[in-house]
């Protein structure tokens, strides 16, 4: 009787790791969801932070026609990943953003009327707020795939990992600049 215990009890402390395992991996992949959907939130945040500064700086600038333009396409890029909801293509919204953004500020501060006043300033700090959210983000949603992948590839997580199928995640790339 005493070995049938022990083998019972075995078996349990097996399906109690099991089932932490297989728990800790789930949790990890809704975290991953969370935080891809945070990055389009700021994302998108930002897209619709443009227009207000974009019409704002419009009445300064009738010459920056190029900007506008590329703010524009920046926002469409924004609208159609969120409606794709891939990383993929938050991630090619993200850059054309990020590329349009640093023009932008070198257009206000080249630009005495448009470096004094409040408004302008107050949407260029809220699309540096943003860009920095946007940062946290992308940085929690590294930290969390690594974390992921990383018991994929560890003994014993990645027996259970490999019983449940579970897969890497490739989140989103660092941009190199």
């Amino acid at each position: 009787m005493s070995v049938a215990l022990i083998v019972i009890a075995i078996l349990l402390v097996v399906g109690f790791y099991v089932m932490g395992v297989y728990n800790s991996l789930q949790t990890l992949l809704t975290q991953i969801e969370a935080s891809i959907q945070e990055i389009g939130n700021q994302l998108k945040r930002q897209a619709n932070l443009i227009p207000n500064l974009q019409s704002s700086v419009k009445a300064f600038l009738k010459q920056e026609k190029s900007i506008f333009e590329m703010l524009t396409q920046a926002r469409k890029s924004v609208d159609k990943a969120m409606a794709d909801t891939s990383a993929k293509s938050l991630e090619t919204a993200e850059k054309q953003i990020q590329a349009v953004l640093p023009k932008l500020q070198v257009l206000v501060e080249d630009n005495p009327e448009l470096k004094s006043n409040e408004t302008i300033q107050q949407f260029m700090s809220e699309l540096r707020d943003t860009a920095d959210k946007l940062t946290y983000a992308r940085r929690a949603l590294i930290d969390l795939t690594q974390n992921f992948n990383q018991k994929l590839v560890t003994f014993p997580s990645n027996l259970v990992a490999n019983i449940f199928g579970f897969k890497k995640q490739k989140g989103l790339a660092t941009p190199l600049s």
